[in-house]
């Protein structure tokens, strides 16, 4: 009797379309934080002492510390040595740097820019005699530089549209706002709404507080999330403007957002049932994890990348004058970008 024929098996892998944002990760806030590290250890050599996560990323900060860097929590955890240190990209209170100058310590201030210009604004308010209104979430660090640069009663902290119900300000009609730079615009939008109604003399800051990087997200975001299955926003669970990069998506129309570190949090169990995949990064999310997201994905499926862009950037924030001479190797730039060496 003849035998059957042994057919090969054929493993099929599922369709999967990914909508894969544009720009998306690093900033250049972020960019400029991690160059100053990392040009600081060139420079001075190891240790460079960083005060908090110079941006929220674990990826990013094993990297440096890696490479040398010592991340403390405050100034007073670090030695009298004679070694430089570096504040993170998220600002500090005033009273840092002149802890610093007081104990003669080599600093290096990696505040973005942006969130500098927001301390600006804040304290242009102050000196024209109007009480500051804050709009941002409680014990972010970026939150905490803000409210720093001013005297203590100077400032108040909104994070909520009940929060505008509540407030009863002394003058009404001396009040000037300012927010976070990482906020949902939506978010900021509904509670700047409240304040406006509630007072009408309500004072704007010269410009723009959320910054453009976190805007771009966020545009590139609700133009993907349409029609989607799944969302996956690569960040870390301390990052505000990642976590804020969740809601928009869910609130754009994917059916669902996932915040994930790495392709080790990939919710597989989700992907199963995905077929039209959102995906982007906040923005101190290095490229190469969503590389290897994306590697992770095509070893299950056969993906279909789809480019959705919104926004090009080219902004570039310089580092400080002091180490602009310092040269890095293509290992460095590599890992400052955020890709693989």
């Amino acid at each position: 009797m003849p035998q059957e024929p042994i057919l090969d098996s054929v493993l099929v892998k599922p369709n999967l379309t990914v909508r894969l944002c544009e720009p998306r990760g690093f900033c250049a806030g972020v960019d400029r934080a991690i160059q100053i590290v990392v040009l600081a250890l060139k420079k001075y050599g190891a240790p460079v002492y960083v005060r908090h996560e110079i941006v929220h990323n674990k990826y990013v900060v094993e990297g440096l510390r890696d490479m040398g860097a010592v991340f403390v929590r405050e100034l007073t955890d670090i030695p009298d040595d004679g070694r430089p240190v570096v504040f993170s990209a998220h600002g500090v209170p005033k009273s840092v740097p002149a802890e610093a100058d007081r104990r003669e310590m080599l600093y290096l201030d990696a505040t973005c820019p942006l969130v500098s210009k927001v301390h600006k604004q804040a304290m242009r308010h102050m000196r024209l005699g109007r009480h500051v209104l804050l709009i941002g979430h409680a014990g972010h660090p970026e939150v905490i530089g803000t409210m720093g640069q001013l005297p203590e009663g100077t400032v108040t902290l909104i994070e909520t549209e009940e929060d505008v119900a509540a407030f009863d300000p002394v003058d009404p009609a001396g009040l000037g706002f300012v927010t976070q730079t990482t906020l949902s615009v939506d978010d900021t939008a509904g509670i700047l709404a409240a304040l406006e109604a509630k007072f009408p003399l309500l004072n704007a800051p010269s410009s723009e507080s959320i910054c453009y990087a976190t805007t771009n997200r966020q545009d590139a975001v609700k133009a993907s999330a349409p029609g989607t299955d799944l969302f996956l926003i690569v960040g870390a669970p301390n990052s505000s403007n990642s976590k804020r990069l969740v809601e928009v998506a869910e609130r754009a129309g994917s059916r669902v957002g996932r915040l994930v570190q790495g392709a080790q949090e990939l919710p597989w169990e989700l992907l199963e049932e995905t077929r039209t995949l959102g995906m982007s990064a906040g923005a101190s999310a290095p490229e190469i994890l969503t590389d290897e997201i994306l590697a992770a994905l095509r070893e299950r499926f056969e993906v279909r990348i789809e480019i959705v862009q919104t926004a090009i950037e080219n902004e570039n924030f310089p580092v400080m004058r002091s180490l602009r001479d310092t040269p890095l190797l293509p290992a460095d730039m590599a890992f400052v970008n955020g890709n693989a060496a």
